[in-house]
């Protein structure tokens, strides 16, 4: 498999020295809303262009989606949260190495009256059992978004049929995490999201952490330059470039750094 590592990228530093790189020269990374919606990109982005004259331009959408843009060619640097999904886009060849970046957590948040009377729980399986049983209203990006899949994983677990629900007490808002928060505060719905968004969503309304702490609700994200045997327009110098930035130390340092009302909302673990 071929690889990209600074040792490659050696022609590319007379590039980046040069007038004609800064400025100029932008990339394409492919992202989950979580990475946007948070604030994390706004926060660390002009600190890799300052040190390398390159601009990033996000596409923030679900993680599945994301990968289906990566696949057809569209960007240079996938950066998304499902890593089986990630492994399968490397294995197929659309993608040259993985690596991870950064982790945080989903919570599974809910309605202060807690009908289903989970709160205080750390078991996220036994939680949505006692949802499903209670057949309290739940809200789901149903956007094939890493939250989504995340979430589809987990009513597996606990045995509960959501496609049989939906419509029902089961609401998919084929939309991002903010959105589906928007609504499930508007219809007093549970809803999995990802800890950074919750942090950083103003409309909470009666919304509360409800279920966390479970070693399953784990949240990984990682790194991966689309293939430029694939696709030859990725531009593979600069998309390394910004990968190498991510998973070192002055990258790992940014996202360690950034915080929301003296909250962490991710933690870098590139190796």
């Amino acid at each position: 498999m071929k690889t990209w590592g600074c040792a490659a990228l050696a022609g590319a530093i007379i590039s980046m020295c040069s007038p004609s790189w800064a400025g100029e020269e932008f990339i394409v990374v492919q992202s989950t809303t979580s990475t946007q919606n948070s604030g994390l990109l706004d926060a660390i982005l002009p600190g890799f262009q300052d040190d390398t004259g390159i601009e990033v331009r996000v596409v923030a959408v679900g993680t599945g989606q994301a990968i289906k843009n990566a696949t057809q060619g569209d960007g240079d640097v996938l950066l998304v949260h499902a890593k089986p999904a990630e492994e399968t886009f490397v294995a197929e060849g659309w993608g040259v190495q993985r690596f991870d970046v950064m982790y945080n957590d989903f919570v599974l948040v809910g309605p202060g009256a807690d009908p289903a009377g989970i709160k205080g729980g750390s078991d996220i399986v036994t939680a949505l059992t006692a949802v499903a049983t209670a057949q309290a209203p739940f809200a789901s990006r149903g956007d094939d978004s890493g939250t989504h899949k995340a979430e589809l994983r987990h009513w597996g677990a606990a045995g509960v049929d959501v496609a049989a629900a939906s419509g029902s007490w089961y609401r998919e808002t084929g939309s991002g995490m903010g959105r589906t928060l928007n609504i499930a505060s508007g219809m007093d719905a549970y809803a999995l999201t990802d800890r950074a968004t919750w942090i950083a969503f103003a409309n909470k309304g009666d919304l509360e952490i409800l279920v966390q702490g479970d070693t399953r609700l784990f949240n990984q994200y990682g790194v991966i330059l689309v293939n430029p045997d694939k696709h030859p327009s990725v531009k593979a110098q600069a998309g390394q470039t910004f990968i190498d930035w991510l998973i070192g130390p002055d990258g790992q340092a940014a996202i360690a750094g950034y915080q929301l009302d003296g909250q962490q909302l991710f933690f870098p673990n590139a190796k």
